[in-house]
């Protein structure tokens, strides 16, 4: 009587795939000739293959599949069949297993078990690879997910491709096998959609994981952060007739991506009364947003560094088109406002080089609206006040001030001017002031503290 290959099998000495190095370059050696064959191989695996693509009014088929294996091949590379063989079959002696698949894993199936034979797969698309990984991720062949992995982030990516890697089950999405093409699916979607203005449409078709992804990179090119904030809102009413929901998307996967900290007084406004959110959520976020924009802004980055790891970005600014401000307002002695405006030094270097025109978010005051705007003003750095759509009659005293590095770090006033008008006018810019432009820029310049160029600007209504 010929003795059984499974007596030569000791599950202590095993390794275990999930002990191996996280790359493949281990050698579990290449045993595709013993792949379905008798002769090498100490079990019958049967599996039972279900198939539920049939009429309504007939009952699920089912089919038999039978395969020679060798159980310590397949238990190295799997805790799933270290158990089956080692545990299922100790009590009886019996010489099959049993798997039970849907009919839709029986391809992704075959290609697993002749990986874990030859470290090898003959599959080459996306969907075929995808199918081998499902399987894998089923019964825990780490080497296989990691392998799959790879081959997917080598093909080329698509926004259909990486949707459906987005969509994957949790399970698999957060596999360390699987996490490398995680990352790179979700840059490859962040970097493809960053304009929202421009694939809006498109955008708002998405399903819930493709915007998660788009919304939460730092990267986003937007006018500000109020473009995010409106575009939840209108992606979630698009998606969801209920407003019951509405909320519950927004609450539970979207709210946690917007910045509050740089929506405008405006919108959280809005937002304290939006029925889309939790009221108490929102009393929270806008009151933190609140206290963010008054802070003086000597060290802007305080919050950031305070904040617990990956908890969420909410105080990362984006790269938005309209620079964000800080603004804190009194009544007394008279109504009186004071604006801070930061730019980095490599903005303030593309102003002179490109010509470009950098504004901040508009703000109101007074029943004016207004907003700052820097620009190369001929060999100069130039700042103006811009009134939009003056309304009437009034009249404001403002005040400029600069932070120099030197020697106290605080800010010093440069003039304070006053306005009057009687006129309305669509638009009106006041110039601020004007500094040569090789004094901005030069490498120990006065201008800069922590690589910021702080400005302030104070109104003052005298009507």
């Amino acid at each position: 009587m010929r003795a059984s290959n499974f007596d030569l099998f000791d599950p202590t000495t095993l390794v275990m795939d999930s002990d191996l190095p996280p790359e493949d370059g281990c050698d579990h050696g290449d045993f595709a000739f013993a792949f379905n064959d008798s002769n090498f191989s100490d079990r019958i695996l049967r599996i039972y293959i279900y198939s539920e693509r049939i009429e309504s009014t007939q009952s699920p088929s089912e089919r038999v599949r039978t395969l020679h294996v060798s159980s310590p091949i397949l238990a190295a590379r799997s805790p799933f069949f270290y158990k089956l063989f080692s545990n299922g079959m100790r009590e009886s002696k019996q010489s099959h297993a049993i798997l039970r698949i849907n009919d839709t894993e029986e391809a992704g199936l075959m290609e697993l078990l002749k990986f874990m034979y030859s470290n090898k797969l003959e599959a080459t698309t996306a969907p075929a690879v995808l199918d081998v990984l499902m399987v894998a991720d089923k019964f825990d062949v780490v080497s296989c997910m990691r392998y799959c992995s790879r081959l997917l982030r080598n093909l080329t990516m698509t926004p259909e491709t990486v949707l459906v890697y987005l969509n994957l089950p949790s399970t698999v999405l957060m596999a360390e096998a699987f996490k490398p093409l995680t990352i790179a699916a979700k840059q490859f979607y962040a970097v493809h959609f960053k304009d929202i203005t421009k694939f809006r449409d498109e955008i708002l078709s998405l399903p819930l994981a493709g915007v998660e992804v788009i919304i939460a990179s730092d990267d986003l090119q937007v006018m500000s952060e109020n473009t995010v904030y409106g575009f939840v809102l209108q992606w979630a009413r698009a998606q969801y007739s209920k407003r019951v929901d509405r909320r519950k998307i927004i609450m539970t996967r979207l709210a946690k991506f917007i910045r509050y900290p740089y929506l405008t007084h405006r919108i959280l406004t809005h937002l304290l009364t939006c029925k889309e959110f939790d009221p108490k959520f929102a009393q929270t976020v806008v009151a933190e947003a609140i206290s963010f924009k008054a802070e003086v802004p000597y060290k802007p980055q305080t919050y950031i560094r305070d904040e617990k790891p990956n908890l969420d970005r909410r105080f990362v600014e984006r790269a938005y088109t309209y620079r964000p401000i800080k603004m804190v307002e009194f009544q007394q002695p008279r109504p009186h406002c004071v604006v801070y405006l930061e730019l980095k030094r490599d903005l303030c270097a593309s102003l002179f080089t490109s010509g470009v025109v950098v504004c901040s978010v508009p703000f109101n005051f007074g029943g004016q609206l207004f907003y700052l705007k820097a620009q190369r003003y001929m060999d100069d750095f130039g700042l103006f006040l811009v009134i939009v759509e003056e309304a009437g009659a009034f009249a404001f005293d403002y005040e400029f001030a600069i932070r120099y590095s030197k020697p106290t770090q605080e800010f010093v006033s440069k003039f304070k001017r006053s306005y009057r008008s009687t006129v309305g006018k669509a638009v009106w810019s006041l110039f601020l002031f004007a500094i040569p432009w090789t004094h901005v820029i030069e490498e120990d310049s006065v201008y800069f503290i922590d690589d910021f160029y702080h400005l302030r600007v104070e109104l003052t209504d005298m009507l």
